[in-house]
């Protein structure tokens, strides 16, 4: 179980958190759900409906769509976050690699939290477009070795 001041050392580390006012971000800690996961657990499958984002408070997770594994996620990393603005199906599994904690936001939650302090959409969006980078310089480089367009 993670302390309050724990919670906050946490997410001010959270890049879609940062720049963001102590105060803030100690009201939206307390409301985020701690949860714990034993290792080779599906947090989240691909397909299913998202309306949370989570952010790893120990632990590693590994990103995937079936066996293609995309990207792993560590302590302070978050995901779902494509899922908790637009509703949409999760785009792919994330399954824990060994035991993880996490603190969940629910949709409702990041909706008010964007209502009272903006800077958290800004945030959000900045990270959805470094992850497109990240994977338009992976397609790239398979393109630039002659391999199929396996991440697609």
């Amino acid at each position: 179980m993670l302390t309050s001041v724990q919670r906050l050392l946490l997410i001010q580390k959270v890049p879609i958190f940062k720049e963001l006012r102590d105060d803030f971000l100690v009201r939206l800690a307390a409301t985020m759900e701690e949860l714990s996961f034993p290792a080779k657990h599906t947090i989240v499958k691909q397909g299913d409906e998202g309306r949370s984002l989570y952010i790893l408070a120990s632990g590693q997770v590994r990103v995937h769509i079936g066996d293609r594994e995309l990207v792993k996620l560590k302590k302070e990393d978050c995901f779902g976050e494509m899922a908790v603005l637009d509703a949409e199906p999760r785009s792919a599994s994330v399954t824990t690699l060994e035991p993880c904690e996490c603190l969940m936001l629910t949709q409702q939650q990041l909706y008010e939290a964007i209502e009272e302090t903006p800077g958290v959409a800004v945030n959000i969006i900045r990270l959805l477009s470094r992850r497109i980078r990240e994977l338009n310089q992976q397609i790239n480089a398979l393109e630039s070795s002659g391999q199929e367009r396996s991440l697609i």
